[in-house]
């Protein structure tokens, strides 16, 4: 009996070679379209499956392999009398291998040159359900999805057959190929089409196991397409808490002004500045807390040059990113042989969704992508703030959204000079924050403070006006704001709320 194998591949990497063994070992080469039409050109016997079927491909190749002779090929179940006698009756042949990769729908979906119905055309049909028939038989069908299975593929069908185990691999990919594909379609459509969602579909291809996750002991890996993001120029490979502080200080640069550097340890800001060059917003942003910025994420918004670079070598730093590196810059960093230099290679993402597991689910909610403007701001104090404090006012509360609840944060000229994160109790923030300004030197005098929530009582802005602070902003909304307006006035200091909350998980 004939033994056929089914090409119908978008992807043509290696498929002609494909072809021509699974043909050299016996098979008749069955193939749509333009498969066919390179095998052929290749001088690779092969079959067209119109000619096959003796129905033409129809609307543009919109129909090509829905047919019976396929399908009951592919579904036919080779240990079952009934399915045999059915197959002769209709001259239904078997079909052992389907090679089949889908239209490019994953990229063309990303593409905004790309119009909507150039992305309707590029969802596969007959792909899916060609790759669904075959995984369900898997027990008598091997279904290849991915030009990266040929070659041990054909090396053990050489040896004669193909082991169950082996095509109970190839279908488990097949069906997870088919998932992800149908996940981007169903997701698309109701994005494109402004309808309710319905369900949460997360389907990511696994990239990479991470060495580990937070702690040695926990497994982790990344999904998905990260490092169309960021690219690793240099050092050793990414850990699961460099990528989650890489994140957080690219988050928090890219909201600042032109010119900027953050330093970030465990996700929080431990110094961060703007200035008019970037060695000096580096230097600015170090002194906020020295001791802690070892070992950190240093995030920059413009280009590294020389002079930052050789400024970078003087500390252990686990991750230096920028836009850009001067080759110059690149070989100074290099010279630590570890440390990772990532690039971050375009703008992240404002409007994904926060995912935490739950027990029984998942706990989504949209990402903080709120901004402030000076038409949000209600001055509710008699003194009034200076330009040179709105300017202050406006950098510490990028910063303070960015820093984990409850948060305080000192600025003064535009760097942060005290950072107090995720305490229990918001005068527990102002206080170390203020301490670990007088730590390192700063003069808290004429300040400005943020806060990422209201205060509950007038305690906490009576603390920050004793540590010397002139304005502060924040969101209001306590029922005791009266209470805290009132102790500002007292103590002369100019106040601003923003009617946003930031709080940070």
């Amino acid at each position: 009996m004939k033994r056929f194998a089914l090409i119908s591949v978008s992807d043509k990497t290696g498929v002609v070679q494909f072809a021509k063994k699974a043909n050299e070992l016996g098979y008749d080469i069955l193939a749509t379209g333009k498969t066919a039409k390179i095998i052929n050109d290749n001088n690779v016997n092969c079959t067209e499956v119109s000619d096959y079927t003796g129905f033409p491909e129809i609307f543009a190749g919109r129909v090509k392999t829905l047919q019976p002779s396929v399908f009951g090929g592919i579904l036919m179940r080779r240990d079952n009398e009934s399915d045999i006698r059915e197959a002769e009756k209709n001259n239904v042949l078997p079909i052992d291998i389907v090679c089949v990769n889908l239209y490019p729908f994953p990229q063309v979906v990303k593409d905004p040159e790309k119009d909507l119905q150039t992305k309707i055309e590029n969802i596969d049909i007959g792909g899916p359900s060609l790759i669904r028939a075959a995984s369900k038989n898997y027990k008598f069908v091997s279904v290849l999805t991915d030009p990266s299975q040929y070659e041990s593929f054909l090396a053990e069908l050489e040896k004669g057959e193909i082991s169950l185990n082996t095509k109970e691999k190839l279908a488990a990919a097949a069906f997870a190929y088919t998932s992800y594909y149908d996940t981007l379609i169903a997701n698309y459509f109701e994005k494109e089409f402004h309808l309710p969602m319905q369900a949460i579909r997360l389907n990511y291809c696994v990239k990479d196991e991470l060495r580990y996750g937070e702690n040695p002991h926990q497994k982790a890996f990344i999904t998905g397409e990260f490092y169309d993001y960021f690219s690793v120029l240099h050092g050793k490979e990414l850990s699961y808490n460099n990528i989650i502080d890489l994140v957080a200080a690219v988050e928090l640069v890219n909201e600042l002004e032109p010119v900027s550097c953050a330093i970030i340890k465990h996700t929080n800001p431990c110094g961060a500045a703007t200035s008019d060059n970037l060695l000096d917003a580096y230097t600015k942003a170090l002194s906020c807390d020295p001791v802690s910025a070892f070992g950190g994420i240093v995030a920059v918004n413009e280009t590294i040059e020389k002079d930052l670079a050789e400024k970078l070598n003087d500390i252990f730093l686990e991750i230096i990113c920028a836009p850009a590196y001067t080759d110059e810059a690149l070989e100074i960093l290099s010279r630590k042989k570890n440390r990772r230099i990532v690039r971050i290679n375009k703008k992240l993402p404002s409007d994904e969704m926060l995912v935490k597991n739950i027990p029984g689910g998942l706990a989504l909610q949209d990402k903080d992508s709120s901004r402030i403007t000076e038409k949000d701001f209600n001055y509710v104090t008699k003194r009034k703030v200076s330009h040179a404090e709105l300017e202050d006012l406006k950098f510490a509360w990028v910063i303070c959204k960015h820093t984990k609840s409850n948060a305080i944060v000192y600025v003064k000229d535009r760097k942060a000079i005290g950072v107090g994160a995720g305490q229990m109790s918001r005068i527990d923030s102002a206080k170390i924050a203020a301490s670990k300004a007088r730590e390192h030197g700063h003069d808290l005098v004429g300040s400005v403070a943020a806060s990422d929530a209201f205060f509950p009582f007038a305690d906490g802005l009576i603390e920050l006006a004793n540590n010397g602070v002139s304005s502060v902003i924040q969101p209001g909304g306590s029922v005791r704001d009266d209470e805290v307006i009132n102790a500002a006035n007292q103590k002369n200091i100019a106040m601003i709320f923003t009617g946003i909350r930031n709080f940070k998980h």
